[in-house]
Protein backbone atom coordinates (compact mmCIF):
# COMPACT_ATOMS: atom_id res chain seq x y z
CA UNK A 1 0.00 0.00 0.00
CA UNK A 2 1.34 3.41 -0.97
CA UNK A 3 1.57 6.08 1.69
CA UNK A 4 1.49 9.83 1.26
CA UNK A 5 2.65 12.70 3.41
CA UNK A 6 3.84 13.09 6.97
CA UNK A 7 0.85 14.05 9.09
CA UNK A 8 2.27 14.09 12.61
CA UNK A 9 5.21 13.07 14.77
CA UNK A 10 4.53 12.54 18.49
CA UNK A 11 7.21 12.20 21.18
CA UNK A 12 7.43 11.27 24.86
CA UNK A 13 10.17 10.65 27.38
CA UNK A 14 9.96 7.21 28.99
CA UNK A 15 11.51 5.63 32.06
CA UNK A 16 14.49 3.54 30.86
CA UNK A 17 13.59 0.59 33.13
CA UNK A 18 9.79 0.52 33.12
CA UNK A 19 9.31 2.20 29.72
CA UNK A 20 6.41 4.16 31.22
CA UNK A 21 6.00 7.73 29.98
CA UNK A 22 7.30 10.57 32.13
CA UNK A 23 4.73 13.30 32.75
CA UNK A 24 4.76 16.87 34.05
CA UNK A 25 7.85 18.99 34.50
CA UNK A 26 10.27 16.10 33.92
CA UNK A 27 8.42 15.00 30.78
CA UNK A 28 7.52 16.79 27.56
CA UNK A 29 3.99 17.86 28.55
CA UNK A 30 1.45 17.61 31.35
CA UNK A 31 0.32 14.15 30.21
CA UNK A 32 3.74 13.19 28.90
CA UNK A 33 3.22 13.15 25.13
CA UNK A 34 3.97 15.95 22.70
CA UNK A 35 2.80 16.44 19.12
CA UNK A 36 5.30 18.37 17.02
CA UNK A 37 2.62 20.78 15.83
CA UNK A 38 2.38 23.82 13.60
CA UNK A 39 3.73 26.13 16.31
CA UNK A 40 7.06 24.32 15.74
CA UNK A 41 6.44 24.31 11.97
CA UNK A 42 5.93 20.55 12.03
CA UNK A 43 8.22 17.80 10.79
CA UNK A 44 9.66 17.67 7.28
CA UNK A 45 10.78 14.02 7.08
CA UNK A 46 10.90 10.86 9.20
CA UNK A 47 12.80 8.29 7.15
CA UNK A 48 12.87 4.79 8.68
CA UNK A 49 15.77 2.43 7.94
CA UNK A 50 16.78 -1.10 9.00
CA UNK A 51 13.23 -2.28 9.68
CA UNK A 52 14.50 -5.78 8.91
CA UNK A 53 17.99 -7.17 9.39
CA UNK A 54 20.42 -8.47 6.80
CA UNK A 55 19.52 -11.62 4.88
CA UNK A 56 22.04 -14.47 4.96
CA UNK A 57 21.65 -17.22 2.36
CA UNK A 58 22.14 -20.84 3.42
CA UNK A 59 23.47 -23.01 0.64
CA UNK A 60 23.45 -26.79 0.26
CA UNK A 61 23.66 -29.26 -2.60
CA UNK A 62 24.89 -26.48 -4.89
CA UNK A 63 21.73 -24.40 -4.34
CA UNK A 64 20.36 -21.81 -1.94
CA UNK A 65 18.22 -23.78 0.51
CA UNK A 66 17.21 -21.19 3.08
CA UNK A 67 17.59 -17.57 4.14
CA UNK A 68 18.22 -16.34 7.67
CA UNK A 69 16.97 -12.83 8.48
CA UNK A 70 18.77 -11.01 11.28
CA UNK A 71 16.66 -9.02 13.75
CA UNK A 72 15.75 -5.51 12.66
CA UNK A 73 17.43 -2.51 14.24
CA UNK A 74 15.34 0.45 13.07
CA UNK A 75 16.62 3.99 12.94
CA UNK A 76 14.63 7.09 12.00
CA UNK A 77 16.23 10.12 10.35
CA UNK A 78 14.10 13.04 11.55
CA UNK A 79 14.07 16.55 10.14
CA UNK A 80 12.14 18.89 12.45
CA UNK A 81 11.58 22.37 11.04
CA UNK A 82 11.83 24.26 14.34
CA UNK A 83 11.77 22.01 17.41
CA UNK A 84 11.38 23.90 20.70
CA UNK A 85 14.88 24.41 22.16
CA UNK A 86 14.16 23.05 25.64
CA UNK A 87 12.21 20.07 24.27
CA UNK A 88 15.14 19.28 22.01
CA UNK A 89 17.59 19.34 24.92
CA UNK A 90 15.33 17.04 26.95
CA UNK A 91 15.13 14.35 24.28
CA UNK A 92 18.88 14.58 23.65
CA UNK A 93 19.83 14.48 27.34
CA UNK A 94 21.26 17.96 27.77
CA UNK A 95 20.49 19.28 31.25
CA UNK A 96 20.08 22.94 32.22
CA UNK A 97 22.55 24.51 34.66
CA UNK A 98 19.89 27.12 35.55
CA UNK A 99 22.12 29.81 34.03
CA UNK A 100 21.21 29.35 30.37
CA UNK A 101 23.70 26.57 29.74
CA UNK A 102 22.94 22.94 28.78
CA UNK A 103 25.33 20.00 29.04
CA UNK A 104 25.04 16.27 28.39
CA UNK A 105 24.66 14.59 31.76
CA UNK A 106 24.34 10.92 32.66
CA UNK A 107 22.80 8.29 30.41
CA UNK A 108 20.80 9.15 27.33
CA UNK A 109 17.08 9.67 28.03
CA UNK A 110 14.74 7.10 26.48
CA UNK A 111 12.15 8.34 24.02
CA UNK A 112 8.94 6.90 22.55
CA UNK A 113 8.08 7.96 19.01
CA UNK A 114 4.93 7.70 16.86
CA UNK A 115 4.93 8.64 13.17
CA UNK A 116 1.66 9.15 11.30
CA UNK A 117 1.28 9.07 7.52
CA UNK A 118 -1.76 8.46 5.33
CA UNK A 119 -3.05 6.13 2.64
CA UNK A 120 -3.04 7.40 -0.91
CA UNK A 121 -6.76 8.25 -0.79
CA UNK A 122 -6.28 10.09 2.54
CA UNK A 123 -9.08 8.04 4.11
CA UNK A 124 -6.95 6.25 6.71
CA UNK A 125 -3.76 6.71 8.69
CA UNK A 126 -0.80 4.37 8.96
CA UNK A 127 1.31 4.67 12.09
CA UNK A 128 4.84 3.53 12.90
CA UNK A 129 5.26 3.15 16.64
CA UNK A 130 8.48 2.95 18.63
CA UNK A 131 7.92 2.59 22.37
CA UNK A 132 11.57 2.82 23.39
CA UNK A 133 14.71 4.36 21.90
CA UNK A 134 17.27 7.13 22.11
CA UNK A 135 17.72 10.33 20.10
CA UNK A 136 21.01 11.65 18.74
CA UNK A 137 22.14 14.83 17.04
CA UNK A 138 25.48 14.10 15.40
CA UNK A 139 26.05 17.36 13.55
CA UNK A 140 24.91 20.96 13.41
CA UNK A 141 25.42 22.96 10.24
CA UNK A 142 25.82 26.72 10.70
CA UNK A 143 26.08 29.07 7.74
CA UNK A 144 25.91 32.80 7.16
CA UNK A 145 22.90 34.64 5.85
CA UNK A 146 23.51 36.49 2.62
CA UNK A 147 22.26 39.82 1.31
CA UNK A 148 19.53 37.98 -0.60
CA UNK A 149 18.55 34.98 1.55
CA UNK A 150 18.29 33.56 5.04
CA UNK A 151 20.32 30.40 5.65
CA UNK A 152 18.14 28.09 7.71
CA UNK A 153 19.35 24.84 9.30
CA UNK A 154 16.69 22.47 10.59
CA UNK A 155 16.82 20.18 13.62
CA UNK A 156 18.21 16.98 12.11
CA UNK A 157 18.21 14.09 14.57
CA UNK A 158 18.47 10.30 14.46
CA UNK A 159 16.22 8.05 16.52
CA UNK A 160 17.62 4.62 17.42
CA UNK A 161 14.85 2.17 18.32
CA UNK A 162 15.35 -0.28 21.18
CA UNK A 163 13.51 -3.36 22.38
CA UNK A 164 10.03 -2.44 23.63
CA UNK A 165 8.22 -4.31 26.38
CA UNK A 166 4.86 -3.20 24.97
CA UNK A 167 5.67 -4.92 21.67
CA UNK A 168 6.89 -8.21 23.14
CA UNK A 169 10.52 -7.21 22.76
CA UNK A 170 10.26 -5.97 19.19
CA UNK A 171 11.41 -2.40 18.43
CA UNK A 172 8.63 -1.47 15.99
CA UNK A 173 4.88 -1.89 15.67
CA UNK A 174 2.73 -0.71 12.75
CA UNK A 175 -0.90 0.36 13.03
CA UNK A 176 -3.58 0.87 10.38
CA UNK A 177 -6.62 2.97 11.24
CA UNK A 178 -8.72 1.12 8.65
CA UNK A 179 -8.19 -2.24 10.35
CA UNK A 180 -11.09 -3.86 12.18
CA UNK A 181 -10.84 -3.16 15.90
CA UNK A 182 -8.41 -0.25 15.62
CA UNK A 183 -8.75 2.29 18.42
CA UNK A 184 -6.48 5.31 18.52
CA UNK A 185 -6.55 5.58 22.31
CA UNK A 186 -5.55 1.91 22.66
CA UNK A 187 -2.65 2.51 20.26
CA UNK A 188 -1.48 5.54 22.23
CA UNK A 189 -1.60 3.57 25.47
CA UNK A 190 0.56 0.88 23.88
CA UNK A 191 3.18 3.10 22.24
CA UNK A 192 3.23 5.51 25.19
CA UNK A 193 2.90 3.10 28.11
CA UNK A 194 1.08 4.75 31.00
CA UNK A 195 -0.70 7.28 28.80
CA UNK A 196 -4.08 8.49 30.07
CA UNK A 197 -6.41 11.28 29.03
CA UNK A 198 -6.44 13.51 26.00
CA UNK A 199 -3.59 13.49 23.54
CA UNK A 200 -1.11 16.28 24.22
CA UNK A 201 -0.09 18.89 21.71
CA UNK A 202 2.96 21.07 21.25
CA UNK A 203 0.95 23.88 22.81
CA UNK A 204 0.64 22.00 26.11
CA UNK A 205 4.32 21.46 26.77
CA UNK A 206 5.84 22.19 30.15
CA UNK A 207 9.51 22.93 30.59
Amino acid sequence: MAIVGLKMVTLALVNPKTQQIITGEQGLSTNGILEVGSDMLGTKTANISNMEGQATKISGNNAVQDVLIAPGSPTVALDFNNLDFEIKQKVLGFVSDSKGGYVMKGDKPHVALLIETETLDRKNSIYFGFANGIMQENAQNIATDTDTAQTRNDDNMTYNALSAKAFGGEPLKKYYSGASGFEKTAMLKEVFSGYTGTQGSSGSQSH
